[in-house]
């Protein structure tokens, strides 16, 4: 059940993430292109921070979730 959970809170995140970076279009396109590269760099590789923990919950063995 783990997985079908962390691939919902994924793709709603990642949903989320989008609309934001887009409503901001207008704005980045009128940046210079030296400035837009970066921009788009880093937003790119951004997404995985806030689902970090998610993966690692998401691949973590069956055992772990239960104490002793």
């Amino acid at each position: 059940m783990r997985k079908p959970v962390a691939m919902a809170v994924m793709l709603l995140v990642l949903a989320t993430y989008v609309i934001v970076l887009a409503s901001f279009s207008g704005t980045i396109s009128s940046w210079p292109r030296w400035v837009q590269l970066p921009f788009y760099i880093v937003a790119g590789v951004a997404w995985v921070l806030p689902l970090k923990p998610v993966l690692d919950w998401m691949n973590r063995a069956p055992d772990d979730d239960q104490e002793p």
